[in-house]
Protein backbone atom coordinates (compact mmCIF):
# COMPACT_ATOMS: atom_id res chain seq x y z
CA UNK A 1 0.00 0.00 0.00
CA UNK A 2 3.13 2.43 0.58
CA UNK A 3 4.20 1.70 -2.91
CA UNK A 4 1.42 3.18 -4.84
CA UNK A 5 1.98 6.24 -3.04
CA UNK A 6 5.78 6.39 -3.63
CA UNK A 7 5.30 5.75 -6.86
CA UNK A 8 3.88 9.11 -7.91
CA UNK A 9 6.44 10.98 -5.58
CA UNK A 10 9.23 9.46 -7.50
CA UNK A 11 7.42 10.47 -10.64
CA UNK A 12 6.83 14.13 -9.91
CA UNK A 13 11.21 14.04 -8.91
CA UNK A 14 11.46 12.81 -12.41
CA UNK A 15 13.92 9.88 -11.38
CA UNK A 16 13.85 9.26 -15.05
CA UNK A 17 16.52 12.24 -15.43
CA UNK A 18 18.37 11.89 -11.74
CA UNK A 19 19.07 7.81 -11.95
CA UNK A 20 21.01 7.78 -15.15
CA UNK A 21 22.65 11.42 -14.55
CA UNK A 22 25.50 9.99 -12.54
CA UNK A 23 26.79 6.86 -14.97
CA UNK A 24 26.38 9.72 -17.57
CA UNK A 25 28.94 12.05 -15.51
CA UNK A 26 31.07 8.76 -15.03
CA UNK A 27 31.31 7.71 -18.57
CA UNK A 28 31.79 11.44 -19.58
CA UNK A 29 34.93 12.11 -16.65
CA UNK A 30 36.21 8.20 -17.98
CA UNK A 31 36.23 9.61 -21.57
CA UNK A 32 37.70 12.95 -20.88
CA UNK A 33 40.87 11.54 -18.69
CA UNK A 34 41.15 9.36 -21.69
CA UNK A 35 41.07 11.54 -23.93
CA UNK A 36 43.81 13.73 -22.16
CA UNK A 37 46.09 11.34 -21.52
CA UNK A 38 46.38 10.16 -24.94
CA UNK A 39 47.04 13.81 -26.04
CA UNK A 40 49.14 15.15 -23.25
CA UNK A 41 51.30 11.31 -23.87
CA UNK A 42 52.33 12.46 -27.58
CA UNK A 43 54.98 13.89 -28.50
CA UNK A 44 55.57 17.86 -29.50
CA UNK A 45 58.23 18.18 -32.19
CA UNK A 46 59.55 22.00 -32.04
CA UNK A 47 61.26 23.68 -34.72
CA UNK A 48 61.86 27.00 -32.40
CA UNK A 49 63.53 25.62 -29.06
CA UNK A 50 63.46 27.76 -26.12
CA UNK A 51 67.07 28.49 -24.85
CA UNK A 52 67.34 29.92 -21.34
CA UNK A 53 71.07 30.20 -21.46
CA UNK A 54 71.41 32.88 -23.65
CA UNK A 55 71.07 36.62 -22.98
CA UNK A 56 68.69 38.66 -24.94
CA UNK A 57 70.79 41.82 -26.18
CA UNK A 58 68.08 44.27 -26.69
CA UNK A 59 69.19 48.20 -27.24
CA UNK A 60 66.58 50.33 -25.31
CA UNK A 61 66.31 54.05 -26.83
CA UNK A 62 66.57 56.09 -23.59
CA UNK A 63 67.59 58.74 -21.78
CA UNK A 64 69.93 58.43 -18.45
CA UNK A 65 69.58 60.72 -16.40
CA UNK A 66 72.13 59.09 -13.91
CA UNK A 67 74.28 56.74 -13.27
CA UNK A 68 75.09 55.57 -9.58
CA UNK A 69 78.08 53.29 -8.78
CA UNK A 70 79.01 51.31 -5.48
CA UNK A 71 82.33 49.71 -5.23
CA UNK A 72 82.58 47.28 -2.71
CA UNK A 73 86.92 46.85 -2.70
CA UNK A 74 86.76 43.57 -0.24
CA UNK A 75 84.16 41.52 -2.60
CA UNK A 76 85.97 43.24 -5.81
CA UNK A 77 82.32 43.87 -7.39
CA UNK A 78 80.54 46.79 -7.96
CA UNK A 79 76.63 47.41 -8.28
CA UNK A 80 75.62 50.15 -10.40
CA UNK A 81 72.30 51.92 -10.51
CA UNK A 82 71.51 53.55 -13.66
CA UNK A 83 67.86 56.09 -13.22
CA UNK A 84 66.51 57.11 -16.92
CA UNK A 85 63.46 59.57 -18.01
CA UNK A 86 61.63 56.40 -19.63
CA UNK A 87 57.99 56.08 -18.38
CA UNK A 88 58.19 52.26 -18.67
CA UNK A 89 62.12 51.86 -17.66
CA UNK A 90 62.72 53.86 -14.53
CA UNK A 91 65.96 52.17 -13.09
CA UNK A 92 68.45 50.06 -14.31
CA UNK A 93 70.42 48.03 -12.08
CA UNK A 94 73.91 46.16 -12.79
CA UNK A 95 76.45 44.02 -11.05
CA UNK A 96 80.22 44.03 -12.28
CA UNK A 97 83.31 42.25 -10.77
CA UNK A 98 85.73 45.47 -11.26
CA UNK A 99 86.84 47.69 -8.91
CA UNK A 100 88.43 49.78 -10.18
CA UNK A 101 87.36 53.19 -11.58
CA UNK A 102 88.15 53.47 -15.06
CA UNK A 103 87.11 50.07 -15.57
CA UNK A 104 83.87 49.96 -14.15
CA UNK A 105 83.23 53.22 -16.62
CA UNK A 106 84.73 51.39 -19.98
CA UNK A 107 82.05 48.29 -18.71
CA UNK A 108 79.10 50.50 -18.21
CA UNK A 109 80.00 52.37 -21.37
CA UNK A 110 80.10 48.89 -23.31
CA UNK A 111 76.73 47.91 -21.69
CA UNK A 112 75.18 50.54 -22.22
CA UNK A 113 76.47 51.18 -26.04
CA UNK A 114 77.73 55.02 -25.17
CA UNK A 115 80.93 56.44 -24.85
CA UNK A 116 83.49 57.11 -21.86
CA UNK A 117 83.15 60.21 -21.60
CA UNK A 118 79.20 60.65 -21.26
CA UNK A 119 79.77 57.85 -18.56
CA UNK A 120 82.72 60.10 -16.93
CA UNK A 121 79.94 62.92 -16.58
CA UNK A 122 76.75 60.89 -15.86
CA UNK A 123 78.86 58.83 -12.97
CA UNK A 124 78.68 59.11 -8.73
CA UNK A 125 81.12 56.74 -6.78
CA UNK A 126 80.28 55.29 -3.00
CA UNK A 127 83.18 52.89 -2.41
CA UNK A 128 83.10 50.51 0.36
CA UNK A 129 86.21 49.12 2.05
Amino acid sequence: MALPRFLPLLHRAAWEFWLPLPLVAALFWTTGNFIAGKILSCPYHSVNKLQADRQLNRRLPVTILTINAEIDRSLGVTTIFVNTSDSTLKKLEYEFPVAQTSQVEATIAQELAMPVENVRKLISYRIKN
